[in-house]
């Protein structure tokens, strides 16, 4: 059995795995010790991979690395693909682990995974296995926030569905110019990339995912654990 944590800027994702099958996961906002601990138990865990947007813990690692065939996702690790990004090691760990992900998927064939959270990331991986980079842009929160923090007037909103296309208010102005502007902008970068490249896979993933989706156009596939499956395709790899 296998063990995956993705440690985010905001949430802690864990998943356990049986070979490539999805057997359990959970969201929470702190990943306690006596938990991992529980759960190596339980489910007889023998391999473990953690992926980190920030430190991780000496306390964690101790127990992942004693009670686990334990891997880091770093710079060093073996991926299942070949990344062709010019700059690897400024490629973000949760990026990695999507395009594993939709690797895992869909194999030697062209995908695109978007990642939609505090930014939101565009991922091309083509049908040789190569990933071969994409974009990033500013998440649906960020741009709240950017607006709030650089004006003197425009308040802080939470995030909403637009009534209409044509606001009738400040609020109702940014909810447009953020959430459906998103989803336009979305809309035309697939299109983009399926002009470009034929039999094009398309998923979209992570916590405004499934806010998003609902305004698009292009009916795509939401997947809420890609990033579980893609550091569970990278351990596997490893094994």
């Amino acid at each position: 059995m296998n063990l995956t944590i993705d440690i985010g800027n905001t949430r802690t994702k864990v998943g356990v795995f049986s070979e490539m099958q999805l057997v359990e996961d959970w969201s929470v906002d702190r990943l306690s010790i006596v938990t991992v601990r529980k759960i190596i138990k339980q489910y007889k865990i023998q391999y473990s991979i953690v992926s980190s947007t920030k430190l991780i813990s000496d306390k964690l690692l101790e127990v992942l690395k004693s009670q686990t065939i334990n891997i880091v996702l770093g710079e060093q690790t073996k991926l299942p693909f070949k990344n062709n990004y010019t700059t690897p090691n400024t490629l973000g760990y949760d990026r990695i682990a999507l395009i594993a992900g939709i690797q895992a998927k869909y194999p030697s064939q062209n995908n695109l995974v978007i990642g939609c959270g505090t930014c939101i990331t565009y991922n091309f991986i083509n049908k040789k296995n190569e990933f071969e980079g994409g974009s990033i842009h500013p998440g649906l929160k960020m741009r709240l926030k950017a607006m709030h923090t650089f004006t003197k007037k425009l308040p802080l909103i939470d995030l909403n569905k637009p009534k209409n296309f044509v606001g009738k208010s400040t609020e109702d102005n940014l909810t447009v110019g953020t959430s459906l502007a998103t989803a336009l902008e979305i809309d035309a970068m697939i299109n983009h990339y399926h002009v470009k490249f034929s039999k094009l896979n398309t998923i979209i993933t992570g916590g405004d995912a499934v806010f998003l989706v609902s305004l698009l156009k292009n009916k795509i596939f939401v997947h809420p654990n890609l990033t579980l499956v893609g550091l569970n395709h990278i351990l596997e790899y490893n094994a």
